[in-house]
């Protein structure tokens, strides 16, 4: 999901490494930090790939600032990775937020909606954290608070998240 942030933010405008390291921060917030270590061998594999390209120009201070674009391949790339979401990138909700940030670069709608129809299959499956034996459990099947809890949050995401989908798609 980190190639598909840096190819998404970089098919918006080229980026100095910090300004998206910032970006990609935002998007992903608490759950999956980005650091250096992750952020910069991808940037160099992608490179590497010609999905990027990167320039150096001069920066504030004696340092150099390298700047980095989306090359045509790049942008291929990023279409296909966002035509073939599946698997974890639709099952994951925050591989699937990263998704849908950048999905709006699919040109076809057709190809767009394929993506939230595959989302929405999935939300449809019933689901549990919890089993009860073969039984998936309810928020009104537990004592416990802090598993109602999380079952009863789960629940109204999962209906509304549903809700908003069927909304795009109809």
């Amino acid at each position: 999901m980190l190639e598909l942030a840096i190819l998404g933010f970089l098919a918006e405008g080229p980026l100095h490494g910090y300004q998206l390291r910032h970006r990609i921060a935002h998007l992903s917030g608490h759950a999956r930090p980005v650091s250096d270590g992750s952020l910069y061998p991808a940037i160099n594999r992608m490179v590497k790939a010609e999905l990027l390209d990167r320039r150096t120009e001069p920066g504030d201070s004696a340092a150099q600032r390298h700047v980095l674009s989306l090359t045509d391949a790049g942008r291929r790339e990023l279409l296909r990775r966002l035509r073939d979401a599946d698997g974890l990138e639709i099952t994951d909700s925050t591989r699937f937020f990263t998704v849908l940030a950048f999905l709006s670069h699919l040109p076809d709608t057709a190809d767009q909606h394929a993506v939230l129809r595959r989302r929405l299959d999935f939300l449809e499956q019933p689901a549990s954290f919890f089993h009860d034996g073969d039984h998936l459990q309810r928020a009104e099947d537990t004592d416990d608070p802090y598993r109602r809890g999380m079952l009863t949050i789960a629940r109204a995401t999962s209906r509304a998240e549903r809700s908003w989908l069927r909304e795009i798609l109809a």
